[in-house]
């Protein structure tokens, strides 16, 4: 379990793996940490400028939302990928912000643009205005919100990983955690291609997750070096993605990218 107490100057993050002969961790990260993890975040995914916080991206078929792009779908698309974006507006309302009056209902909507040339064409749209102006204003809760999603990231891997390897992934995320950068590391690569255990995000059967990324480290028990561990590893689950992709969506385009995006975690 993993629980993160917010106060004014400090967030504390204690790791915790129910299992034999795991101990638990405890790191404490400052307001200022917490901040820069989100502005690291912003800058991977919008280029650290506002007029990206809403993207819809040429051959997706969601909308990619706050400093994570966290994704919104339409009625219409399909949902291979997790809608990040309606659990941050969850999020958000529990945590006593105000959302714009349209996206303030019991059931959220869904993503109201059908197509990325329907967003395209609707630039003007009153709604797009006030959701720009929601973006710009919580990006400090979106930053927190991105931590919380790491928070529930170790007991939901566990839960689905085979039982023979649920030590050797807890002792890979530990280290990964009590190393420098190791934070920013995990939260970002969870934004960034989720957990790897939604039974949709899979391309012939294979995932693309935090859970692969941790499977596919070496098992040292050391923190020396865990981080460029970590980012080898996501860089050969990133490639295997590509390579398992289909055809259509040509990802090769995105992989320098994303190659790029987690060589920042060992710099």
């Amino acid at each position: 379990m993993i629980k993160i107490k917010f106060g004014i100057a400090q967030f504390l993050l204690v790791f915790s793996v129910v299992l034999t002969q795991a101990s638990a961790q405890t790191i404490l990260l400052s307001a200022e940490e917490v901040s820069f993890i989100g502005e690291r975040v912003f800058e991977n995914e919008c280029a650290s400028n506002n007029e990206n916080l809403i993207a819809w991206n040429e051959g997706e078929d969601f909308l990619s939302l706050g400093i994570g792009h966290f994704i919104w779908h339409p009625a219409n698309s399909r949902r291979i990928f997790e809608e990040s974006f309606v659990k941050f507006l969850e999020y958000a309302k529990a945590s006593g912000e105000k959302s714009p009056p349209w996206l303030d209902k019991k059931t959220f909507p869904e993503c109201p643009w059908d197509s990325r040339d329907d967003f395209l064409n609707a630039k003007s749209d009153v709604r797009l205005i006030e959701l720009k102006e929601f973006l710009i204003r919580t990006k400090p809760l979106q930053s927190a919100f991105i931590l919380k999603r790491l928070e529930d990231a170790l007991p939901l891997i566990l839960m689905r990983a085979p039982e023979s390897s649920r030590e050797k992934i807890a002792s890979q995320f530990n280290r990964v955690a009590s190393a420098p950068s190791g934070i920013y590391a995990l939260a970002d690569y969870v934004n960034f291609k989720g957990l790897g255990i939604a039974l949709s995000e899979n391309y012939q059967g294979k995932s693309w997750g935090l859970l692969q990324v941790l499977e596919g480290m070496r098992g040292e028990i050391e923190a020396p070096d865990a981080i460029r561990e970590f980012a080898l590893s996501a860089n050969i689950v990133l490639m295997d993605r590509v390579k398992n992709s289909p055809l259509g969506r040509n990802e090769q385009k995105w992989l320098p990218g994303w190659q790029k995006r987690v060589d920042s975690y060992i710099k």
